[in-house]
């Protein structure tokens, strides 16, 4: 088999049955404890672990091309939009008082304080990936893994097929509710 490279340049790995079957019981067990944060708020660890894990899952030959449109996490918090907000308007605060005029001086901790106003509340989901957002990307992956299994592509035996089968319906149907749940709580 001639080695194919994705846009990073590594080299693609095929999926084996084992590695299916593990992949199958990370997502059953990545849904679950997604399900356990808020859905509306970006968890840096949980953005950082998915990019790894997605980087990982890609370099599978099966996988990179239908995973390929996935985009990985943004890891933006609002506590680091906020400091740096802080930060660049303290910086003018004290650099702009002498070179500009007076009004503007004194306008400019006013429209700090706006800023920082609108920032919070600006939903999280518009600069960062929430875990709402994270589930939804997973999903993504689970269904994909569900097309491979059912077009019975790896050859399981009958009891490992459905014992990946069953993580990976539990995986979507977990990731549906979450992701169902937070939709509901904004109706």
């Amino acid at each position: 088999m001639a080695e194919m490279r994705l846009d990073g340049g590594d080299d693609l790995v095929p999926l084996t049955r084992k590695e299916f079957y593990d992949l199958a019981q990370e997502c059953h067990d990545y849904a679950v404890e997604l399900a356990r944060h808020e859905q509306h708020q970006v968890h840096l660890k949980h953005c950082y672990q998915f990019n790894e894990w997605l980087a990982r899952v890609r370099r599978y030959d099966l996988l990179a091309s239908p995973l390929k449109g996935l985009q990985p996490a943004r890891p933006i918090a609002r506590w680091q939009v906020m400091t740096l907000v802080g930060g660049v308007g303290l910086a003018l605060m004290l650099a702009l008082p002498g070179r500009v005029s007076s009004t503007l001086a004194l306008a400019l901790p006013y429209t700090l304080f706006f800023c920082v106003l609108i920032l919070i509340f600006v939903p999280e989901r518009l600069y960062g990936t929430t875990i709402e957002l994270l589930e939804a990307k997973v999903l993504r992956v689970v269904e994909t893994l569900e097309q491979f299994l059912m077009n019975e592509e790896l050859g399981f035996t009958e009891a490992a097929f459905f014992k990946v089968k069953d993580n990976l319906e539990f995986a979507r149907r977990e990731l549906r509710q979450q992701i169902d749940l937070a939709h509901r709580r904004w109706r």
